[in-house]
């Protein structure tokens, strides 16, 4: 029976799960009201009320104020509403108690359903509410389970679960369940199957977010990553910048005989990562995203996104990279087309080119058009 045990339930309730104590008096109303009209067989409008401060349950029955009733379930004459009360007129609704003798063993039931169903929809709620906020951010989960395309993860202190798809597993990844590992949260939605939290560990900002858990300059804003380009398994190029006089970015994202970088790469079983240096004039930018090759000479043509390259002939693989993996992350790092050919050995090579100048070991050959850039 509901009494007063019952309402100093759902206080306790509030205090223990936060959930406002009004959010469950409305539900229990709406499902106790239909519970009734189910129960009942009748047609009539009615409606269960729960009166906190008074312990109870009340069953409220309506009905229009009619000249001539045609339904008495919902309609009662004139006459009769005045013996009621005489102050009715047509169109009044005449609200009149109904008993909840036979009533209260289906309160109880559809009451513990109901909140039930309402503590997992508020805890799934907070839940899904503290993902939200790390979606784009780096966690770590348990490999739960897997098939020939999916992992599933078990996300700690939530019963969610995050979805590993085959495009988000790295090609060395030899998960087991019970595997613990680092994922980025790439998305977080509701679907049929419920909230589906989607995760990665091929995107290039759980790289990035690797490097900055290994690197204190990254947080504290005296380094800055400006870009990262990733072909997972294979290698990552990342372009980072000091915001402070004579610090070396390239050098603290390394650290002391490399063992910042190495604890990311251990991450990501061995995939390799070129840390450079970004620079605004694009010719020496082109040259340090192409590491490790060495360039002997280049010419940019900054008006069409254009950069072509000569390396020596023996470190042309180096340049193009397995699969031609290595100049195409430089051309995405970079944002310019980059054509890498080989030079000979002692080859002499003339140009026609306005002007020369150089980044590092290479002649570097720029057009008019980038003077003419500048100088704007």
């Amino acid at each position: 029976m509901i009494n007063k045990d019952f309402f100093e339930a759902l206080k306790d309730l509030e205090a223990e799960k936060g959930i406002n104590e009004e959010v469950f008096i409305q539900a229990l109303e709406q499902a106790l009201t239909a519970a009734y009209k189910k129960n009942s067989g009748m047609a009539k409008n009615a409606q269960v009320r729960l009166l906190p401060e008074k312990n109870q349950i009340k069953i409220y029955s309506y009905r229009t104020v009619v000249d001539e009733v045609e339904d008495e379930e919902k309609e009662i004459s004139l006459e009769e509403a005045h013996q009621l009360k005489h102050s009715y007129k047509v169109g009044d609704q005449v609200m009149q108690e109904e008993s909840t003798k036979d009533f209260n063993r289906i309160a109880v039931q559809t009451a513990k359903q109901v909140i039930t169903q309402k503590i997992k929809e508020f805890e799934k709620q907070s839940i899904s509410k503290d993902l939200a906020e790390k979606e784009g951010k780096l966690i770590v989960a348990n490999v739960k389970r897997k098939d020939l395309d999916n992992v599933y993860l078990e996300i700690g202190g939530t019963t969610l679960e995050g979805l590993l798809t085959k495009r988000d597993l790295m090609p060395t990844d030899n998960l087991k369940p019970g595997d613990r590992i680092k994922v980025y949260v790439r998305h977080i939605k509701d679907d049929f199957r419920g909230t589906v939290v989607q995760v990665s560990r091929t995107h290039p900002n759980f790289v990035k977010m690797l490097l900055e858990m290994e690197v204190p300059e990254l947080n504290n804003g005296e380094i800055s990553i400006v870009g990262v380009v990733r072909e997972a398994g294979l290698r990552t190029k990342i372009a980072v910048t000091s915001n402070v006089p004579n610090l070396d970015a390239v050098g603290a994202c390394v650290g002391n005989k490399g063992s910042r970088i190495n604890a990311v790469i251990n991450e990501l079983n061995g995939e390799k990562i070129d840390i450079i240096n970004y620079s605004e004039n694009p010719a020496d930018y082109i040259v340090a995203a192409l590491s490790p090759a060495e360039v002997s000479e280049i010419t940019v043509d900054t008006a069409a996104g254009v950069a072509n390259v000569l390396v020596p002939e023996n470190k042309l693989s180096l340049a193009i990279g397995k699969g031609g993996h290595n100049v195409r992350l430089a051309a995405k790092l970079t944002g310019y087309k980059i054509d890498v050919k080989p030079i000979k050995a002692n080859a002499a090579t003339q140009t026609k080119a306005n002007d020369v100048v150089t980044a590092g070991n290479a002649n570097i050959i720029i057009d008019d058009d980038f003077f003419s850039d500048i100088d704007e």
